[in-house]
């Protein structure tokens, strides 16, 4: 047994120190789950990054102990990642915690930053009576399964205005940040559920969680790590493949070169424009 969980840690040691460069990362997701890692400590903050790649596989990226400094331990997490060869990500998906949303910011300035549509239902719904819910959180669903990213504002600006009186307090959780909410609209139409919440990493917690309630206190913090790394990247090694289509590919292509994290896709068109110019010059 002794051998295996040294084993465990080896792997971990070599996970989060493995070379990202090969990774197209496009779509990024990072979450915290906190855990009692040390047998009388507080709970701390395991951090987890995860990503879908341009050809649609899910990879598991990082993973580690977080600390009382959240916006530091965040962007400590992060600029492992990018020393590591991370390629900067289309998109970001994360939660509302202020220290993290900074941290992006500083580490993806020019990445899409994503608020995680999940969490903001439950708090919206939280702050609405049960009679008038289902009448509001029509509107809110308006919104994030509008078409377009127009249609998608045009939508939030109904709500506002017809329910701003009534329910100020949902209201507001709902305009909070509002422009990360309306952001899964900048991606391709199918790639909007996945982009939207990061559910994924909530999952492989929940199969954590299943294990370490039943050890309760670790006797110390790597102890709790390989454990937690166990579950983790036994998750990760069953999450299916996202399919994306050529078009989707070129879409992504686009929106990379209008944020500035990639040059403009060269134009097919011009290329065999000048392929058959170099064909007439040598024939003639």
């Amino acid at each position: 047994m002794l051998e295996i969980t040294d084993r465990l840690w080896e792997d971990y040691q070599g996970f989060i120190g493995r070379d990202l460069s090969d990774v197209e990362v496009e779509y990024l997701f990072v979450d915290a789950v906190f855990e009692a890692l040390h047998r009388h400590g507080a709970k701390e903050a395991l951090l987890v990054a995860w990503c879908i790649d341009s050809d649609g596989r899910k990879h598991l990226l990082h993973l580690a102990v977080g600390n009382k400094e959240y916006e530091a331990c965040w962007t400590e997490f992060f600029r492992s990642l990018l020393a590591r060869g991370l390629r900067l990500p289309t998109t970001v998906t994360s939660d509302g915690a202020p220290g993290l949303i900074k941290a992006i910011g500083v580490c993806f300035p020019a990445s899409i930053r994503i608020r995680c549509w999940f969490h903001r239902l439950a708090n919206i719904r939280a702050k609405l009576p049960d009679a008038a819910a289902s009448d509001v959180m029509a509107h809110v669903y308006a919104v994030r399964d509008a078409p377009t990213l127009d249609e998608a504002r045009a939508a939030a600006e109904r709500l506002t205005r017809t329910y701003a009186r009534e329910f100020p307090a949902a209201v507001a959780c709902f305009t909070d940040d509002l422009e990360a909410l309306l952001a899964i609209h900048r991606v391709p139409v199918r790639h909007r559920i996945r982009v939207r919440t990061t559910n994924l990493a909530e999952r492989s917690f929940v199969e954590e969680r299943r294990r370490t309630k039943v050890v309760g206190r670790f006797p110390d913090e790597k102890a709790a790590m390989k454990l937690v790394f166990a579950c983790m990247i036994r998750a990760a090694d069953r999450w299916c493949r996202v399919s994306i289509s050529d078009l989707e590919r070129h879409q992504l292509k686009l929106l990379r070169a209008e944020l500035g994290l990639d040059p403009p896709p060269a134009n097919t068109d011009d290329k065999n424009n000048r392929k058959n110019d170099r064909r007439r010059s040598v024939a003639a």
